[in-house]
């Protein structure tokens, strides 16, 4: 199945740094409306709320998808982290998009959620956070297929390379403000997605070999 991976999720060559270049000045102009949405919405706009949270709402489910390890938990973590965002909407002024600073509450949704687990019982075990990020795939699009193949490669990779890859290279963010949500420094989340990337290539390489051994 992994063989399935299209080779532009990890490698880089003229017509894939052109495509790069164009998803960037796309997802700049849509991270520019859902900033001014947040905004609007801070003022008291309802409808500003609606669309901001529209927005954002599969990002946020793929992003604790990939740092928790309870798919029952995805959905609840995704409500509380709009909760708490727009609980805090007030003190949001724009300085960053209002996709990075919502993935950083995401973020810390998370962490408040391992630290109340830790103080209780576990009561049974969970598959593990694949199925969750498959749940938050949109079905039926093309290329569904090879995004599971990519979370079967994501699934090898260390937690913080992985949260780093998915932040730049799935959702889109500039490294800078990966660096914001993660809480670490810009080069660190360059050198952890410059080894994701050597990691899935590597793999990607591994699981072609049969293939073209066969041919």
């Amino acid at each position: 199945m992994t063989s399935a991976l299209p080779a532009s999720y990890v490698r880089s060559d003229r017509s894939s740094v052109k495509s790069s270049e164009t998803a960037s000045d796309t997802t700049a102009a849509l991270d520019a409306s859902i900033t001014a949405w947040a905004l609007a919405a801070r003022g008291g706009d309802v409808h500003a709320v609606e669309r901001f949270v529209r927005a954002l709402h599969r990002d946020v489910q793929r992003y604790v998808a990939h740092l928790c390890g309870d798919p029952q938990a995805v959905d609840d973590l995704a409500q509380d982290t709009f909760l708490r965002a727009l609980g805090s909407l007030h003190r949001f002024e724009g300085r960053s998009s209002a996709r990075a600073w919502l993935l950083s509450i995401a973020r810390r949704a998370v962490i408040d959620s391992y630290r109340y687990a830790a103080a209780r019982p576990r009561l049974s075990d969970v598959p593990d956070w694949r199925m969750a990020v498959e749940r938050a795939q949109p079905q039926g699009l093309p290329g569904f297929d090879d995004g599971i193949a990519l979370l079967d490669l994501l699934d090898s990779l260390p937690d913080d390379r992985r949260e780093a890859f998915v932040l730049t290279q799935l959702l889109g963010l500039p490294y800078a403000e990966a660096a914001e949500v993660s809480d670490c420094p810009i080069g660190t989340v360059r050198s952890r997605v410059a080894r994701a990337r050597a990691t899935l290539l590597a793999l990607l390489d591994a699981a072609d070999a049969p293939a073209a051994l066969a041919a």
